[in-house]
């Protein structure tokens, strides 16, 4: 799969794919990224991506002619298989549904955004869709796209090396994960339940079944809600 950033900032992505099994995936081939600068697609002297809103309001828009110049040069033909995304707070919530189907996509473009949003004619007529990885905001859709291509590489075949880990962790059964525990079997008092010592596999199951919806109802119960 091949992974495209647009950005304003292409020296963010110096780091966060250096460690890992996103950087693992890229070494053996299974992903590609690139990250393509923005202002390369503008012809003033000052390079300048946004301006002021129609309307008044605070800060700066980033315009849509830069980021329409720049998908269309990396794209000069769109397919089903390629998924243009805008990073923005006024997006879809992003969750691990969303990941595995853009995991069936052949390449994904990310759109940064930044300043005080992006020109609504980029959400409209150019991303085919719009994605928020949660309910705040960030300077800027950089650490977004990170967290997007993070979730999707995972998913695809070979990037994690026991593909059971997947099947079974959070979101995959509509539950969180069952809470975990790892040698010492007491430490500082607190002893790992005795069930997990038991060598009852069948036991051990159910037992993380039901501990895993308890703590869903604790920690997240609008997922059983949903």
């Amino acid at each position: 799969m091949i992974f495209h950033i647009l950005t304003i900032f292409p020296e963010f992505f110096d780091g966060p794919f250096r460690h890992g099994v996103v950087a693992r995936a890229a070494e053996s081939g299974t992903v590609e990224i690139r990250v393509h600068d923005l202002r390369k697609w503008t012809y003033d002297l000052h390079r300048t991506v946004d301006d002021r809103p129609f309307g008044g309001g605070e800060g700066m828009l980033m315009k849509a002619g830069p980021i329409f110049e720049a998908v269309e040069s990396i794209w000069p033909e769109r397919n089903s298989s390629r998924k243009a995304i805008l990073l923005s707070a006024q997006g879809r919530k992003f969750t691990q549904n969303m990941a595995r189907d853009l995991s069936g996509s052949r390449e994904i473009l990310l759109i940064c955004g930044r300043y005080e949003g992006v020109d609504e004619r980029v959400a409209e007529h150019l991303a085919d869709d719009e994605i928020s990885i949660g309910d705040y905001v960030l300077s800027g859709g950089e650490l977004a796209a990170a967290v997007v291509i993070d979730a999707v590489a995972r998913l695809l075949d070979g990037v994690v090396g026991n593909t059971d880990s997947i099947v079974n962790e959070s979101f995959e059964r509509g539950t969180l994960d069952y809470p975990q525990w790892t040698r010492p079997a007491v430490f500082r008092g607190w002893a790992v339940p005795e069930i997990l010592l038991s060598g009852n596999h069948e036991q051990i199951r159910k037992w993380r079944r039901e501990t895993a919806l308890k703590k869903t109802l604790r920690m997240r119960p609008d997922l059983l809600n949903s």
